[in-house]
């Protein structure tokens, strides 16, 4: 076994080991740091999607495959998360996530092409379904819960503030750059993050040998990706470009979603199950999920139309493009103390 960070708050009390406090205020500094990266990397594409489809000379059908693609994968990587924090320690998952989302953004910002950016959109997601989950499982863990409420309004101060900055940053960055630039002046801060945390991130919780179902991963892959898939292809059935009629990945991935929890009771008879389903048991984290499920779609669909409507159709320069998405994320972190 690891060694293990008992629980702590974010401010040391005479009563706790001057050493652990520490140790927790800075993982979780860092973790936030991190999180803060890999959102601000995500809204700062919402604004250079013009711009990018303009540059590589296609139309928005086949450039929101850059978010649809990004959607993707985290979809897929998410449900694997709780078996790889279970496996590994904490520094050692940081470093694998933000190393991916390191790699990606390198071959985002040397592609040439099309397909290439998008290969580097899903090497980044990859890093990214991790550190977020890493984020909140490291909070559950050390910090006590009667704190959890504070500490979780610091984190949507982060979450709410990428998605106010993104923007804005992204449409000043695109007025002077062309659009790799972006991927340029997020790396050496994606280093930063690298670097501080191999050597500062200690470990929060025990490892210990858990196995992997596989027959539950390909189920999470398979229902999640169709779901994805066929909501995208909604709105290009719109214009006459689906690849296929939407109902049949919807339908697919609502299947494969039935047999994926069904699956999930199965395991957990045995508490081997890859997502623990019985949480939603609890009727205030099930309306919580829904209520961000629904806002989450809601800002993030957002983010994708806006750019494009204020671009095509309102005639903007980028930088007010990314003004127009400011007032809604800063209205978010200034909310987020008060409710946490």
């Amino acid at each position: 076994m690891t060694a293990t960070i008992a629980p702590a708050e974010i401010d040391a009390s005479p009563h706790q080991d001057a050493g652990v406090a520490a140790r927790n205020r800075t993982v979780l500094r860092l973790l936030l740091a991190a999180v803060f990266v890999v959102f601000l990397n995500e809204t700062m594409m919402a604004v250079a999607l013009p711009r990018i489809q303009e540059s590589l000379h296609i139309d928005a059908t086949r450039g929101q495959w850059l978010t649809t693609a990004f959607a993707l994968t985290m979809a897929v990587v998410i449900p694997t998360t709780g078996w790889l924090m279970q496996r590994l320690r904490t520094r050692t998952v940081f470093t694998v996530a933000m190393s991916s989302f390191v790699v990606g953004t390198v071959i985002a910002a040397l592609s040439p092409v099309f397909e290439m950016l998008v290969v580097g959109r899903v090497v980044q997601a990859m890093g990214t379904a991790v550190m977020m989950p890493l984020m909140m499982t490291t909070v559950m863990t050390v910090v006590p819960a009667e704190e959890r409420g504070r500490v979780m309004g610091r984190v949507s101060i982060v979450m709410s503030v990428a998605p106010a900055v993104g923007p804005i940053v992204s449409g000043a960055l695109i007025q002077v750059l062309p659009w790799q630039g972006l991927f340029w002046v997020m790396l050496p801060i994606a280093l930063a993050m690298l670097a501080i945390g191999i050597r500062r991130v200690p470990n929060v919780s025990e490892t210990r040998a858990v196995p992997l179902d596989a027959l539950s991963v390909v189920l999470a892959a398979l229902a999640f990706s169709a779901l994805v898939f066929g909501l995208s292809q909604i709105g290009a059935s719109a214009v006459g470009q689906a690849a296929m009629q939407p109902w049949i990945p919807i339908v697919l991935g609502l299947a494969g979603l039935g047999l994926f929890v069904w699956r999930q009771l199965v395991l957990q008879r045995t508490d081997s199950a890859l997502l623990d389903l019985r949480t939603f048991l609890s009727r205030d984290f099930a309306v919580a999920v829904a209520m961000m499920t629904a806002g989450m779609v809601s800002l993030f669909g957002a983010f994708i139309v806006l750019p494009q409507f204020a671009r095509y159709t309102l005639g903007l320069d980028p930088l007010w493009v990314g003004a127009i998405l400011l007032p809604g994320g800063l209205l978010m972190g200034l909310a987020g103390p008060t409710v946490g």
